[in-house]
């Protein structure tokens, strides 16, 4: 029954948990401030094309794992994949209580559930899934960042042709004004008559 009671709160616990791979995630795309679309396509399905500042990264898998479950849980939840280590170490902490053991039973008994989280979230991080979605994304913020250098230079050139041709304006404008107040001056000076 205790041992019934334990996996229940251990599921309790790993579900509270954050995955290890959604913290790389999630810090990958608060340094770059991008919004991130993170895909994983089977077969030759098309990734779908980024729109503004969205970054999209696909993952691709073959066919043969579209409808499977997905690697890293696969036969976690059987009897037989259970390593005896672990059922040995489940009896050891049946009649564990008080500071530092994560049960409902004894002073501080609350204290343990913080370190087990950890724990599981490096358990996590190193039993994780085989796509690596930070590392997609870096890649494509590369390419994006390997394309700004010509599209700014391609922008500035643009943006100066531009300023010459309104300076060239301005000029023709303020040539043609002075011409016309010279010339006018120029007959109010001469006398009439002569």
């Amino acid at each position: 029954m205790l041992r019934i009671l334990t996996a229940a709160s251990a599921l309790a616990i790993a579900a509270l948990a954050v995955p290890a791979w959604a913290q790389d995630d999630a810090a990958a795309s608060a340094t770059g401030g991008d919004r991130v679309n993170q895909l994983i396509v089977y077969g030759s399905d098309p990734c779908p094309v980024s729109k503004g500042d969205e970054i999209t990264v696909c993952a691709r898998k073959p066919e043969s794992e579209r409808f499977r479950i997905p690697e890293p849980l696969r036969g976690i939840d059987r009897p037989t994949s259970e390593a005896w280590n672990n059922k040995v170490l489940a009896y050891e902490t049946v009649g564990r209580f008080g500071t530092n053991s994560c049960s409902p039973v004894g002073a501080g008994g609350f204290t343990g559930c913080t370190q087990q989280m950890i724990q599981k979230a490096r358990a996590e991080r190193a039993n994780g899934t085989d796509v690596k979605f930070g590392e997609l994304i870096q890649k494509e913020r590369e390419k994006r960042l390997s394309t700004i250098d010509a599209t700014a230079a391609t922008e500035q050139a643009s943006v100066e042709s531009e300023e010459r041709a309104y300076e060239a304006r301005q000029k023709a404008a303020a040539d043609a004004k002075a011409g016309a107040s010279t010339s006018g001056t120029a007959s109010a000076t001469t006398p009439q008559g002569q």
